[in-house]
């Protein structure tokens, strides 16, 4: 895209407080972006007809009062009758998380909560108005195992085969990770109990420091390669700049807790190598 893209900020209804949306319109700004501001208390047709006299490629609503749930429908059905529903609307404010899925099957493309920053307000308005320039987020594929730590092995192996009547399909020693993990496939996913091989292995660290308990969540991915660049790019904070081999001979890469609120998730490609 040539021109710089334009996005129209407005806060609808009577909410009179501006502040966040003053902030993320300079921090689109900041990103190159043009951006329109309508002020404060705008009906939705007032902003539908601003976005269009504006030609802007995007709109984003700003809500602290509680009334997203009629206002926000209201103006993408205000923009589909002036035959402007090209035009995508995304979110932000004290919005519930279960209002999220409403909204959104209301034609809000997408609803940011106030844990976002405004980095990813940006990326997703530039990955949307110019997919060409920006690669495409997509979700994992499944989650391919939850990894637990535990001390013995054989040990813990009955709650999971007798108590719960998982299957144990198979262990392995992983002399790279110094674990010998088991295998418990439930549905699409699976259980993989970990063991520590040695008091120096991250999975002893781990227990000595938190005990025993769920280490990781790994997700299943196609594109581990692309995805860390990606990620990469983006800043997220990663463990693994590259991918590395894991159990069954996957590829995988642990992004950093700190980029996930404390969680440690890896990513797991399985069948082919990966650069």
């Amino acid at each position: 895209m040539d021109r710089k893209i334009r996005v129209l900020i407005a806060k609808p209804g009577l909410d009179g407080h501006d502040r966040g949306a003053l902030v993320i319109s300079q921090a689109l700004r900041d990103h190159g972006m043009e951006v329109i501001y309508t002020g404060l208390r705008q009906s939705p047709d007032q902003i539908a007809q601003a976005a269009i006299q504006e030609d802007v490629d995007i709109v984003g609503l700003s809500s602290l009062s509680g009334a997203h749930r009629s206002l926000f429908p209201k103006i993408v059905e205000t923009l589909k009758k002036y035959n402007a529903e090209d035009i995508p609307v995304f979110g932000g404010g004290v919005i519930p998380a279960e209002d999220i899925p409403f909204l959104e099957e209301k034609g809000i493309k997408k609803i940011f909560t106030p844990g976002s920053s405004t980095d990813e307000v940006a990326k997703y308005i530039q990955r949307l108005v110019d997919p060409e320039q920006s690669a495409e987020v997509k979700p994992p594929e499944k989650i391919a195992h939850i990894g637990i730590a535990v001390q013995n092995i054989e040990q813990t192996l009955p709650f999971y085969t007798d108590t719960l009547g998982l299957t144990l399909t198979h262990v392995e020693t992983v002399e790279s990770e110094g674990v010998k993990v088991a295998f418990l496939p439930i549905g699409e996913t699976q259980i993989e109990l970990l063991e520590p091989l040695s008091d120096d292995s991250s999975i002893a660290q781990f227990i000595k420091k938190k005990g025993e308990g769920i280490h990781h969540i790994a997700f299943e991915v196609s594109d581990i390669g692309d995805r860390l660049k990606q990620y990469r790019a983006d800043g997220v904070p990663l463990l693994n700049e590259v991918p590395k081999k894991g159990a069954h001979n996957a590829d995988v890469a642990f992004l950093h807790p700190k980029a996930s609120n404390g969680v440690l998730y890896e990513l797991c490609q399985h069948g082919g190598d990966q650069t």
